[in-house]
């Protein structure tokens, strides 16, 4: 999970509609994730019954007033909502296809906070929508320690009538909440994207950190400049997204030849030093190929209309 900004989108509220009781809510999957989210509805007061495949993780759990369960059929019985957070869709389908499950919950309601793709998505809302289960997806863009607390950033996407239902289940997660849509996979799709900065941004620290070493500078002496470097990406991802989605990739400031200069820099350096330097040598053949095709004078971002042509 990465740290994400609430303020970067528009955030719905999840107050509970005057004169409804809080819901019932049974938890899937008791990861740190999953134990997280079902302490956040433990502490709220919602009545909370958990089950782990591996038995053992709910004990703290249940000390703090939450209801085991002998089975998945058993606990999704017990609840209105049910929420799921599992390592990904392989091990959710497990658990909700299995015939007693998928039984237990018809009728009733599932919130599937697994991170999967945007496919894995769309086929468990189709399988859900065939077996009568109600079903919203979703995706948790802050850690386990946001849980509960107005730092939590949450996605969802799927019907917005059953979204708005379970208000007061994402209000007992704290944070804030956006819909994103009717389509079910879309809150994975924007999960991948975020996550593909966030990997990527962290591969390229990681591996400036062996250059830096190489060239006797420490991580902390370079922390500081690093974090000026974060800095500039917010105004510049602004930027670069109206030139995308204009189809316009200024380059004024910085063009494309110019940035593939430094990126053979970078590479040059760290061979010198025998580190590895494969994932910046992508990121310049990327540039290159974008240069070849006649845009060198376009500006970096144009890297993306390159490489999504089909």
């Amino acid at each position: 999970m990465t740290s994400y900004s609430a303020s970067a989108a528009p955030a719905h509220s999840a107050r509970r509609p005057a004169g409804h009781p809080a819901p019932t809510v049974t938890v899937l999957g008791l990861g740190p994730m999953g134990r997280a989210l079902a302490g956040a509805f433990v502490d709220a007061g919602l009545r909370t019954t958990v089950w782990n495949r591996t038995p053992g993780r709910d004990r703290e759990l249940l000390d703090r007033g939450a209801a085991g369960a002998a089975s998945a059929a058993e606990a999704v019985a017990a609840s209105e909502v049910t929420v799921v957070c599992v390592v990904n869709y392989d091990a959710s389908d497990a658990v909700l296809r299995q015939d007693g499950v998928a039984a237990a919950l018809k009728g009733r309601t599932v919130v599937n906070l697994t991170a999967d793709t945007p496919a894995r998505a769309r086929d468990t809302a189709a399988w859900a929508a065939g077996h009568g289960v109600r079903y919203l997806d979703g995706a948790i863009m802050t850690p386990t320690t946001t849980i509960g607390t107005p730092d939590a950033v949450f996605l969802h996407s799927g019907p917005e009538d059953l979204y708005e239902e379970v208000a007061a289940v994402r209000q007992a997660l704290g944070g804030t909440h956006t819909h994103l849509g009717a389509d079910p996979g879309r809150a994975a799709a924007y999960d991948i994207a975020l996550l593909d900065i966030f990997w990527t941004a962290m591969a390229g620290y990681a591996h400036a950190l062996a250059v830096a070493r190489a060239e006797g500078v420490t991580a902390t002496e370079l922390a500081p400049f690093a974090q000026g470097i974060g800095a500039i990406l917010p105004p510049l991802f602004a930027e670069t997204a109206a030139d995308t989605d204009a189809g316009t990739y200024s380059g004024d400031g910085n063009p494309l030849t110019s940035a593939a200069s430094s990126m053979s820099h970078i590479v040059h350096v760290s061979e010198s030093h025998g580190i590895d330097a494969g994932v910046m040598r992508a990121a310049e053949g990327m540039a290159r190929r974008t240069i070849g095709l006649g845009h060198g004078q376009d500006g970096f971002i144009r890297i993306a209309e390159v490489i999504g042509r089909r």
